[in-house]
């Protein structure tokens, strides 16, 4: 079973809420499923994880592994990891990465690996998201919004993922600021892509498992995320 890269058309587009839907929804079918999130930015939490994103997806898959592996590197500023590199002088550590995700992947059945903001940003000069996921040698699910634009985002999202020969899952809608109508969006980006929408995920107001587990086993099509 292999594991899966989870990005974005863009930052703040609920790719940790998906991804968290996604971990409650494989754990509660039974699969042994582990959480990553390479790079994590912002403020540092005082209790637990640095990460708030690092604490809501692991909680999600109910696991137990340590930090620096879930989450290798954490730049204490809202930044790309290039830009951290430039103004903290702190160098993003791919190998460290990589090292974490292969330790995490033979303690799992399945790893979801959460990106950071678009595949196009930056981590080191001339290496993006996108280098990153091909290193690791896995498909990704992109996660895009319902707003108008998005079909532009999305577009060049599976252009840039085309051209280093990432494979694609699939897309799944957020659709938590309900500005384009679901079904003409689906199918305005499977016949613009090619990409086939694996579902899409209503505002969530309940983030509690059982609901998670009901919506997204409802709503995303597992099946092809399994296959």
């Amino acid at each position: 079973m292999k594991s899966i890269f989870i990005t974005g058309t863009d930052t703040d587009v609920g790719k940790t809420y998906i991804t968290a839907g996604i971990a409650v929804t494989l754990r509660k079918m039974g699969i042994n499923i582990g959480v990553m999130k390479p790079f994590a930015a912002g403020t540092a939490q005082k209790n637990g994880f640095k990460s708030e994103d690092i604490e809501i997806l692991s909680k999600a898959a109910k696991v137990n592994d340590p930090e620096k592996l879930v989450n290798p590197q954490f730049f204490p500023i809202s930044a790309s990891p290039y830009t951290a590199w430039k103004k903290l002088k702190i160098k993003p550590k791919i190998p460290t990465i990589l090292q974490s995700f292969r330790k995490l992947s033979n303690l799992h059945e399945m790893l979801l690996v959460e990106g950071m903001g678009g595949v196009m940003t930056p981590i080191l000069n001339n290496y993006y998201i996108t280098n990153l996921i091909k290193e690791m040698k896995i498909p990704t699910i992109i996660i895009t919004r319902s707003k108008v634009g998005t079909v532009n985002h999305t577009i060049m999202t599976v252009k840039s993922c085309e051209k280093f020969k990432i494979p694609i899952k699939g897309i799944i809608i957020n659709n938590f600021d309900k500005g384009y109508s679901i079904k003409q969006l689906k199918n305005d980006l499977e016949g613009l892509t090619g990409v086939p929408v694996l579902g899409s995920i209503p505002f969530l107001k309940d983030l509690r498992d059982t609901s998670l587990y009901r919506i997204f086993k409802k709503n995303i099509d597992f099946k092809s995320i399994l296959e």
